[in-house]
């Protein structure tokens, strides 16, 4: 049976749009970094109606207004909040007010409830901070990044395991659907950060050192032969 030329245009029309379809697909699904616990907040869009909301970075107990929506009024500065990372200096806390009365959000259970349905990636990565998990700045190539599709978001977040001997991260790469903004697939990508102090006792290398055999005592010389 020959091959006609026609036949042979539609074949390789066919490969093309193959190509350029999961070219598209691909990029799609780019990875990209987070930039920063301050723009990951920034991004929060309230579940409730508000008159002004205001996010306040405290550091050594300076307060810095970072994001201001609306017209704000006059508040009481908080004196504790919450962090996106663990160890992290300082705090945030959202000031806002609905139907005039203002309220303080100072903890992740309270951050959640204020951004309820999941509407950007960045609140989905907020979502999975109640749960442990968090966006590792020095580290985002492994655990500080994203992607998505029409889908799902898919994040790759840290986890602090163990907090001494050792001092470890793992990192997870999380699938958060759009539509429900529910978890789905979580995978452990493994340990990324294990360090062992001075005072740990299972500390790898000590243990393989104090495994080692001691040097075996020399065979004491003994004369040849004997005086006559």
């Amino acid at each position: 049976m020959s091959v006609t030329l026609a036949m042979i245009k539609a074949i390789l029309k066919i490969g093309i749009f193959s190509l350029l379809f999961l070219g598209i697909s691909i990029y799609s699904q780019e990875k990209k970094h987070f930039t920063g616990y301050s723009n990951i907040l920034q991004s929060i869009i309230p579940n409730q109606k508000t008159d002004f909301w205001i996010l306040v970075h405290n550091n050594y107990g300076k307060n810095q207004e970072v994001r201001t929506v609306g017209t704000k009024k006059d508040y009481t500065p908080q004196s504790s909040g919450f962090n996106l990372f663990p160890d992290e200096n300082g705090f945030f806390y959202i000031v806002y007010s609905s139907g005039g009365k203002i309220d303080y959000i100072t903890d992740i259970s309270a951050l959640r409830k204020f951004i309820g349905k999941i509407d950007n990636v960045e609140e989905a990565a907020i979502m999975l901070t109640d749960e442990g998990y968090f966006v590792d700045e020095e580290f985002n190539d492994l655990a500080g990044n994203y992607a998505e599709d029409s889908k799902n978001y898919y994040l790759e977040v840290g986890k602090l395991t163990s907090k001494e001997c050792p001092y470890q991260k793992k990192h997870f790469n999380i699938t958060v659907t759009k539509a429900t903004g529910e978890v789905g697939n979580i995978k452990d990508d493994g340990t990324y950060i294990e360090l062992y102090n001075k005072k740990c006792t299972n500390n790898p290398r000590l243990l393989k050192i104090e495994k080692k055999e001691p040097p075996k005592d020399e065979p004491k010389k003994t004369n040849s032969s004997k005086r006559r």
